[in-house]
């Protein structure tokens, strides 16, 4: 039956479907004749995009030197709606694959004898360049949607801590969850997991999720899917509020996780000393407070997220972003948009007092470790929306502090964020 409702959605096509490279179309190789709507209307939807960020060292870093680096991803994805398809009520499936290359220009501004990595001015090469599948999950919609179920292979960052943010330094990236806390493994390495969310009424909710945490996760082997090596399990626990205050949207959430994997316990002692103590809080608020003359797709919108991990486990035990950004600044452009953000990323203390016990350890016969404080991170963008599927977005960014050593110079970057969907 399934079979019978896609080939009759396909023979009837789309009249009017957009054709490849029409510059008011959403994908650049168009409607595919019509045949990509009629897979839609059968409960078949792709993804696939291209985003490549570059970024130049204008001045200061640890080499001062004026290079160019570039990285990008490449993602492709499909939805099915098993409801449409197969009669199942309430559920789909998802699949994504992506592939990331390149390099980043934190090779030349970082301190390369850094114990902690403090943020990336290109949030895309994260991970290194390799294929992954990125989301291989299953959703089950019960009650009315009042239960959300899902289960496979999930990025943290699909579901906890999310943001809607177009800067390029991670630290304004979503969620700062997957970004900055202990073992966790955030897009584009997914785990084995669990997510249940109850949606306790029309603007709260409450979620729940266990991640299986593996190492072997951070192979190039971005297909293995393996489940012997299992570390322990981490579980996120968030509450969010979703208003829409005069039409204008807004989130507020707060969440809390803890694990079972032994991680480094920094400190007065070995690197091969260990606690399986990890835990902490982060939050995310992000709210338009403004509507260009009545129309909620443009305007001001205002966010701040952070997060704080616990004690002796901690790489980054402090973090806190704030900043804003304005969709439609010009009534010619009305779907440019533009982004300021300020953020401050804290190295803990007993990182040092681990720093200090190593260097003195191997006193004279190494290069002493660096000892790290904080590191202050800003960035100012504007966005062309070029097309519907294709967007251009310069960015300068200051990074002062550079991988949170403060012998490091403070280092003057400029990036150019590409984005094309297909």
């Amino acid at each position: 039956m399934p079979l019978l409702i896609v080939g009759s959605v396909l023979a009837a096509g789309t009249a009017n479907a957009y054709s490849a490279f029409s510059p008011d179309s959403p994908h650049m190789f168009g409607d595919w004749g019509g045949e990509r709507s009629a897979l839609e209307e059968a409960g078949i939807s792709f993804d696939f995009s291209y985003v490549g960020e570059a970024a130049t060292v204008l001045d200061g870093g640890y080499y001062d030197s004026h290079v160019t680096k570039y990285a990008d991803q490449f993602a492709a994805g499909a939805n099915f709606d098993l409801e449409r398809l197969f009669d199942i009520e309430g559920a789909d499936f998802q699949i994504t694959v992506t592939n990331r290359n390149g390099h980043s220009a934190n090779e030349r501004i970082d301190h390369p004898g850094a114990t902690v990595s403090g943020s990336l001015v290109q949030e895309v090469q994260g991970r290194g360049p390799v294929s992954r599948l990125t989301q291989f999950w299953y959703r089950q919609r019960l009650l009315d949607d009042a239960l959300v179920i899902k289960l496979g292979r999930i990025p943290v960052g699909d579901d906890f801590g999310t943001i809607d943010s177009n800067f390029q330094n991670l630290a304004f990236g979503s969620d700062p969850l997957g970004n900055w806390g202990n073992n966790v493994y955030n897009w584009p390495i997914s785990q084995w997991a669990a997510v249940i969310r109850a949606n306790i009424a029309e603007d709260w909710y409450a979620q729940l999720g266990a991640f299986n945490i593996n190492d072997s996760n951070l192979e190039n082997d971005g297909f293995d899917l393996r489940t012997s090596g299992s570390e322990g399990t981490m579980y996120p626990l968030e509450f969010g509020f979703t208003p829409s205050p005069n039409g204008l949207d807004g989130a507020y959430k707060l969440g809390f996780y803890t694990s079972n994997v032994d991680n480094q316990a920094y400190g007065s002692r070995p690197a091969s000393s260990t606690s399986d103590t990890n835990t902490g809080v982060y939050y995310v608020v992000q709210q338009q407070v403004t509507a260009r003359d009545g129309n909620p797709d443009r305007g001001l919108t205002l966010f701040t997220m952070g997060n704080a991990n616990n004690g002796d486990t901690a790489g980054i035990d402090r973090y806190v972003s704030v900043g804003a950004t304005y969709k439609g600044p010009f009534d010619a452009r009305p779907q440019d948009d533009m982004g300021i953000g300020l953020a401050y990323l804290h190295v803990n203390d007993d990182v040092n007092d681990y720093i200090d016990y190593t260097n003195a350890m191997m006193a004279g016969s190494a290069t002493p470790l660096p000892r790290q404080g904080h590191e202050y991170d800003a960035e100012l963008y504007y966005s062309f929306q070029l097309t519907g599927y294709l967007s251009l977005r310069p960015n300068l960014q200051y990074v002062a502090n550079p991988s949170a050593v403060d012998s490091v110079e403070n280092a003057w970057l400029f990036g150019t964020t590409l984005k094309a969907n297909f």
